[in-house]
């Protein structure tokens, strides 16, 4: 009986199908790299850079801190190999197909496979892919040698015959923030910056899937997948398209290389901004047959939505706005750069922390800026998932490029290669051809001294990539809008208030006044920012030491903008008391970085808010910028070790689907309310102007109702008609559960009181609960201590006799420290 049920296993094991899937490995072990003119290796990491390997190794001192960025710059200017061994088995290498992928090689690579030379590369937003059946045995060799970019960009220079902005860059494809920016460091790093796989298949292999959104109703959505494969196999096979594991459509198609397979999803479920609703993922798999046997099979996660950039004209000009599953939506967010000079340092944990502090602080949109990098598939995938809009730029930024084929042609195939990986993204909103080319061109004197032959050829050769061949890539591999460039028009065009989307630098660059910003809003703002200094943490890091000394080489290095460190000073003298004196030795070094963080959300939290409020009008603001490269002064709201500064917790307020906000006018203090939601807002209101002791100097009530996704005014209040101190007064606007606040005065001319804060702190499970209160108004109460966590609010203001409850998230078990600056201390 043993031997027979025996018998009746080997005999059904033999008679199962063997599936012939395709088989991907990834050659990231054995790595070493080293000068092309040294003979000792050392060990590098893959995916990662020359940078990081020489700090990894101690050959280098780190970059991020003090000044040693400058000692580095040999790096970028030297040739660098790489190389690995690995091993394969007589299966592998009896597969009828091997190639070798190389998802990012930055830049000019020559790539060799037991010493045959397989690929060169110029192009780090580009994928390759190598057959090397021929070229492989048991154990193998392969080797990458980068050459440094000033010899290539030295040659087309040469070849251009005249001189375009900005740079050497511009002859290169990558990272064009690598050359260095006004916010970062220049560390022009080379290397193997993504995945090199060895995939192996014999008939059959699927090698991109597009789910085309054809139509979308309340009953039914229809959707086409397109599958572009390589196949050997001249015959009919089966495919299996998977809705949520449950088959929707088996059907037989010829083994060529493009399959289209319609299919429909019943009553779907839309995919919404978080802000708005559910951010519903479909999981959609395809599996290829032959006959029972398994070919392969390729997943991936779709949104059903439908989005569109809406420009069309008005009265007062052209509108721009996104439109989702046909209703306008606010955008709010900021500009994303790279996490990291060295790529290789972000890991998911720091995508995924990032990207939770831009649904946290009620953030829909990100824009990646063009002078940065495609970013990882994590990133969208999390974007997906979290329900935030991704505004894409293609990778060029602030300069003119040249238009010769072979460039060209390169662009062609790098926009082919993102746009693909990208389609089936649903956060993808927006793709657009460059970050301020156009503005440059006719703003910046870029035009001066030349021939108009000269300017005709440059103009022309920009029209080739952002007028053709990028828009025409877009519209011939996906459904999402192209815009050409942002901003439409430069701020010295008066056109930018009134068409398109603005970058308004009149704020910072040109030294505007905040008020600006409530002066002139645009239909769009998708850049505007103000610096700040980063954390105590950051600085103490840059120095290597627990003082915070701003006026070191070291420290200075870290502000790139030419005029940072004055523009700081000016605005802060303009609107703020200034710790002590603004003068070096003088000044109060945590004092001031405590100012500056606050002076920063002041300004762009005003923008933010006369934006939103001049909704419809105005659909989106974008502030400059979100995340730090870095260690670094900068315009991030938050900081290069993820500190929240006082902008992102301002912005957080300022970014609430309902919004109460107030401005004066002719000395008439008007009360609006923005609503950005989907349903009536009914808000019980009481509206209270009272003195910094809390007494009531003049108040009312109001039910308010207000509609789905506008703005309104729903009070004004003569001020005229009220005898009361402005400057020690506050307008209180409050419901059951929220309050908002509105000064009458400039920050500096208030007449705050010093007085002590009480603070109780209890442990909790997940940190500290830290209860506070004061006698009288405590203006931006900021919390701080040496434990690592994160406060739930901060450089918040603290109402008379009003106890207000912080959490502060932290694994220390110990909370001894706490310590408490306000605007008030700074007030004579």
């Amino acid at each position: 009986m043993r031997y027979s049920l025996l018998l009746l296993i080997l005999v059904c094991w033999s008679c199962q199908t063997k599936h012939d899937v395709p088989q991907t490995t990834e050659l990231h072990n054995n790595w070493e790299f080293k000068k092309i003119t040294d003979s000792n290796w050392n060990p590098a990491t893959v995916p990662g850079n020359v940078h990081s390997d020489l700090l990894e190794n101690n050959l280098i001192e780190n970059p991020f801190i003090s000044d040693n960025e400058h000692d580095l710059q040999w790096i970028s200017e030297t040739d660098w190999e790489y190389k690995t061994n690995f091993s394969l088995d007589n299966k592998t290498l009896q597969k009828q197909n091997i190639e070798l992928h190389f998802e990012g090689l930055d830049t000019y690579a020559s790539v060799y496979l037991n010493d045959s030379l397989i690929l060169k590369t110029n192009n780090a937003f580009r994928e390759f892919q190598v057959n090397v059946k021929q070229l492989l045995k048991p154990e193998n060799t392969l080797r990458i040698l980068f050459e440094n970019t000033t010899k290539f960009e030295e040659q087309a220079k040469a070849k251009l015959g005249y001189t375009l902005p900005e740079g050497n860059r511009i002859f290169t494809r990558k990272a064009q923030f690598q050359y260095g920016w006004d916010w970062g460091p220049k560390l022009n790093t080379s290397g193997i910056w993504r995945p090199v796989k060895l995939v192996t298949w014999n008939d059959y292999k699927i090698e991109n899937i597009y789910v085309k959104q054809q139509e979308l109703t309340e009953s039914n959505a229809k959707l086409q997948v397109q599958i572009q494969n390589k196949a050997q196999l001249d015959k009919e096979l089966v495919y299996n398209v998977y809705v949520n594991d449950s088959l929707v459509i088996q059907q037989l198609e010829i083994s060529n290389q493009k399959s289209a397979i319609n299919f429909e999803i019943k009553n779907p479920k839309r995919w919404w901004p978080h802000n708005l609703g559910d951010p519903y993922l479909y999981d959609i798999k395809v599996v290829v047959k032959n006959d029972k046997k398994i070919l392969d099979s390729i997943s991936t996660k779709i949104g059903l939505r439908t989005i569109e950039l809406v420009t069309e004209k008005d009265s007062v000009g052209e509108s721009f706005y996104f439109k989702v599953n046909d209703i306008p939506v606010y955008a709010k967010g900021a500009n994303y750069i790279p996490q990291n000079s060295m790529q290789n340092k972000v890991t998911e944990a720091y995508y995924e922390t990032l990207l939770d502090d831009v649904v946290d602080a009620n953030m829909n949109m990100l824009r990646v800026w063009g002078g940065g990098i495609y970013e990882n598939d994590i990133f969208y995938e999390l974007c997906d998932e979290k329900g935030i809009f991704v505004w894409q730029d293609f990778m060029f930024a602030c300069a003119m490029y040249p238009g010769d084929e072979a460039f060209l042609n390169n662009v062609q195939q790098e926009a082919i290669d993102n746009v693909k990986r990208l389609r089936n993204h649903a956060s993808i909103a927006l793709w657009c051809g460059n970050n301020e080319n156009s503005e440059g061109w006719h703003r910046w004197g870029w035009q001066d001294g030349r021939s108009e032959s000269e300017k005709e050829e440059i103009w022309s050769n920009y029209l080739k990539v952002f007028d053709s061949i990028l828009p025409n890539t877009v519209a011939n591999l996906t459904n999402t809008d192209y815009w050409e460039s942002s901003p439409k028009y430069g701020r010295g065009n008066p056109k930018y208030e009134f068409e398109g989307d603005a970058h308004d630098w009149w704020i910072w660059h040109d030294g505007y006044p905040f008020e600006h910003l409530q002066e002139r809003v645009p239909r769009f703002m998708s850049e505007f920012g103000m610096q700040s200094f980063p954390s105590y943490e950051v600085i103490n890091y840059i120095n290597q030491s627990d003082s915070l000394e701003m006026t070191s080489e070291g420290f200075k290095n870290h502000q790139k903008h030419v005029r940072g460190f004055e523009l700081i000073d000016e605005y802060m003298q303009r609107d703020f008391p200034v710790p002590n004196s603004h003068t070096e030795r003088s000044r109060s070094a945590e004092d001031y970085v405590y100012m500056s963080q606050v002076v920063q959300a002041y300004g762009i939290s005003k923008g933010l808010e006369a934006q939103r409020r001049a909704k419809p009008y105005n659909m989106g603001t974008l502030f400059w910028q979100l995340n730090d490269c870095w260690p670094s002064i900068s315009w991030s709201s938050i900081d290069f070790f993820g500190n929240w500064k006082a902008l992102h917790y301002k912005a957080k307020k300022s970014f609430e689907n309902v919004l109460v906000s107030s401005t004066i006018e002719d000395n008439v203090l008007k009360t609006f309310i923005i609503n950005d939601n989907l349903d009536i807002a009914h808000l019980g209101l009481g509206i209270q102007i009272i003195d910094f002791s809390g007494n009531i100097i003049w108040g009312t009530s109001k039910e308010i109702s207000c509609d789905t996704n506008s703005s309104v005014q729903i009070n004004e209040i003569d001020l005229s008609s009220i005898d009361f101190d402005k400057s020690n007064s506050v307008l209180v606007i409050s419901n059951k559960s929220k309050r908002w606040l509105y000064y009458m005065s400039k920050p500096k001319d208030l007449k705050l009181q010093q007085e002590e804060i009480t603070q109780e702190i209890i442990k909790t499970s997940s940190g500290f609960n830290i209860k506070l209160s004061s006698t009288t108004l405590q203006k931006d109460v900021f919390l701080f201590t040496r434990v690592k966590g994160h406060f739930s609010d901060n450089f918040f203001d603290l109402l008379p006799n009003e106890s207000r409850e912080i959490e502060l998230e932290t694994d220390a078990k110990v909370l001894d420290d706490l310590r408490i600056k306000t605007l008030n201390q700074f007030i004579n």
